[in-house]
Order: structure tokens, then C-alpha cells, then sequence
């Protein structure tokens, strides 16, 4: 009587998925999990440091609202600027700021944002709903993933004359090598440039920035 050959073969279970597609669905889950974890940790940073930021801030804020109100009195703008913006997931928001550039208070007056969501300390700059990028499938629409900053790359290389320095250019960079060391790094330097640039200005006699550095669309200069 013969007897059967036993071979290492034995069936997959049912229901089991193939070796490539496990593997495909392990890499996924893998970089979903480092997405996650990325996202978390620029959230935590967006939380502890904003909200820090906005205590510290909040004095200096109020006496600029003050000191704005009276000043404008009745003309019917008001201290606070609204404009329309796209954050995450391209919902729309209003964003608000106070109507100076002194110090910088209109940036720190964005904090809310931050803190609310909206916003992120760092990132590109939140477009306006009319910008054709919004609309241009050839651009990268790094907003699906990421929220807009107060601050980002783009606005630290502002004065950089280099060809690859272009606000589109770097705002894509940041999209795809984002992550906490960077942040640092970038809310180190704009720190930096705001502390340099109000020194200076407090020697001349004048207390505002360049409009250059993070100007949204319609900002106009000091009120």
C-alpha cells in the first residue's frame, strides 16, 4: 500500500487575503499610523504652544483693541479685520485679526484660530475662497491634509532672491517634509525676524514690520 507524500504546501485559510495584498495593506496601515502620529504631534504643538502664546499675548491684544477703538471711534470698520480663508479639508472660515501691524499683534491676534483649530502655529498661508489654486488640477492640494499657519517656510525665505524660493515651491516642500523639528525650526526663525525687524524699527522711531513678511491678500500697511 502506498502511502501519501506529505509536501509543505497547505492551503490558506479561507478568507485570507494574498501575501502581496497583505503586505500592500500592511505598508498603508504603516503610513497611515506615521500620519497619524505626525498629525497628533502637530496638533499637541498647536495646543500647548498657541495656547501659551495667547495667554502671554492676551494684555497686549486687549490694550491694541483699546487704544484701535478709540482711535477709529465710529467709522464703521471696527478694530477687527474678516476676511474669508480655506482651511483644512478646504472648509471655509472667517479669519480675524486686529487691524494693525504694530509688533505684529494682527499675527498674534490669530491665535483663536489656532487654538479653535483653523489654524496651525506653522504652515502655508491660508488662501482666499477666489484663488485659482483652489481650482487648478495641477496644483498640489496639500490643504486636503493640512491645516494653514500663522507662519510657515514661504514667509521665513521671504527675502531669499533664489529661484527655487518661490512661495508655491516651498509651501509644497513644507506639504511633503513637514513635521515637528521643522515647526521649531521655522517658529525659531520667524521669532528671530520679528525681534530683529521691531529692535530696528524701535531705533528709528517706528514699531511696524515690512509688509512683506506674512502679508495676506488686501492687508494693507500700519493702521
Amino acid at each position: 500500500m502506498k502511502r501519501a507524500v506529505r509536501g509543505t504546501w497547505r492551503p490558506a485559510a479561507p478568507g485570507a487575503a494574498p501575501a502581496p495584498l497583505r503586505e500592500a495593506l500592511s505598508t498603508a496601515a504603516d503610513a497611515l499610523a506615521d500620519r497619524a502620529a505626525a498629525v497628533t504631534a502637530k496638533r499637541a504643538l498647536d495646543l500647548g504652544l498657541g495656547s501659551a502664546l495667547l495667554l502671554l499675548a492676551a494684555p497686549a491684544l486687549a490694550l491694541a483693541a483699546l487704544v484701535l477703538a478709540v482711535r477709529r471711534g465710529g467709522d464703521g470698520e471696527g478694530v477687527v479685520r474678516r476676511e474669508p480663508r480655506v482651511g483644512l479639508g478646504g472648509r471655509p472660515f472667517e479669519l480675524r485679526s486686529l487691524r494693525t501691524r504694530r509688533f505684529r499683534l494682527d499675527l498674534l491676534s490669530r491665535l483663536p484660530h489656532v487654538v479653535r483649530g483653523e489654524l496651525s502655529l506653522v504652515g502655508p498661508p491660508p488662501p482666499h475662497p477666489d484663488d485659482p489654486a483652489l481650482r487648478d488640477p495641477l496644483t498640489d492640494p496639500w490643504w486636503q491634509e493640512l491645516r494653514p499657519g500663522l507662519t510657515g517656510l514661504a514667509q521665513v525665505r521671504a527675502r531669499s532672491r533664489m529661484p527655487w524660493d518661490e512661495p508655491a515651491l516651498l509651501d509644497a516642500h513644507y506639504a511633503e517634509h513637514h513635521g515637528t523639528g521643522l515647526d521649531l525650526a521655522i517658529l525659531a526663525r520667524t521669532a528671530h525676524i520679528q525681534l530683529r525687524t521691531s529692535l530696528r524699527g524701535a531705533r528709528r522711531g517706528k514699531a511696524s514690520l515690512s509688509d512683506t513678511d506674512h502679508r495676506l491678500p488686501g492687508c494693507s500697511r500700519v493702521d
